[in-house]
């Protein structure tokens, strides 16, 4: 695979931002906010990481989340869940208890819808606006500065982030109100699930007959079973190779919301509920930090 070209950048003003967690896409993210010339202070739960990041990027790390928020413009997060969440915008030392009215934040991570509505209610509360902004594009993406951003939230603090997320980002849209951003991340995990089951299937089915899987792969990919999933993971999952990308743990999580969300809609997600024991099955022989294209290895 070719190297990306580098990411160019739309002019914008500078603005002041923070950001909260600098794990696999984080730290990323917030590289190329600073490589846009925003000014970013940066926080992390383990701090050797903070200093790291501002040791190759300039900018400056904070103790807290709240120490990072102070006069920044706009804070953003990529964190764990929704307890972690919480933690670094409402929690002792959070965000929000740092930020002037009139700063915005910018969730990125993957979380519930629920979660994302009680923020922004505390947030308005606080003269905040908020932001739900979960990505799709894994780290590479993140890397590159070509994610998919989905967000929930009003239209006036909407258009104040997008400029300045585009730094990381190919696509960003506003789907609607608090909480929108994340059931469309939920709809994409759930189309994702599919169709790695569906590949895994055809996959080890053309390696069973024998045929030549490159060129399975080189021909389908030219028709209607062509995929993003297809092109970028079937050459990786018919040599075995799993060392990388989205992990079957943040899966699992991620099909965790998506079920708990369904259950409360009354949607039913059979395919989806049994891809989600399959990964489960993957957990417990062990390949949790895997590639969630590994699916395949339950069919070998």
């Amino acid at each position: 695979m070719s190297a990306a070209a580098p990411k160019t950048y739309d002019p914008t003003p500078s603005r002041r931002v923070a950001f909260l967690g600098l794990g696999t896409m984080g730290a990323p993210m917030a590289a190329h906010l600073a490589a846009a010339g925003h000014t970013v202070t940066v926080y992390n739960r383990t701090t050797a990481k903070a200093d790291a990041w501002v040791a190759d990027h300039g900018g400056r790390a904070a103790a807290t989340p709240q120490q990072a928020a102070e006069g920044a413009d706009i804070v953003f997060s990529c964190v764990g869940n929704d307890g972690d969440l919480r933690q670094v915008t409402v929690g002792p030392d959070g965000a929000f208890h740092g930020m002037a009215p009139g700063a915005l934040f910018v969730d990125h991570t993957t979380t519930s819808a629920e979660v994302a509505r009680e923020l922004a209610v505390a947030a308005q509360a606080r003269g905040l606006a908020f932001i739900d902004a979960p990505v799709s594009g894994g780290n590479l993406g993140a890397i590159n500065g070509v994610l998919t951003v989905m967000c929930g939230g009003a239209p006036e603090a909407f258009a104040r982030a997008e400029p300045v997320i585009r730094a990381f980002a190919r696509a960003v849209t506003l789907m609607g109100d608090s909480g929108a951003g994340q059931l469309t991340k939920m709809v994409n995990q759930i189309c994702i699930g599919g169709l790695l089951q569906g590949l895994s299937e055809a996959l080890a089915f053309g390696q069973k007959a024998g045929l030549d899987m490159a060129q399975v792969i080189g021909v389908i990919s030219q028709g209607a079973a062509g995929s993003w999933q297809l092109a970028n993971r079937g050459p990786t999952m018919a040599q075995d190779q799993f060392d990388f990308g989205f992990a079957v743990d943040w899966m699992r999580k991620d099909f965790g919301l998506v079920l708990d969300e369904a259950r409360r809609l009354g949607a039913r997600l059979p395919v989806t509920a049994l891809v989600d024991q399959f990964y489960a099955d993957l957990q417990a022989q062990g390949g949790g930090r895997l590639d969630t294209s590994s699916l395949i290895r339950r069919l070998r």
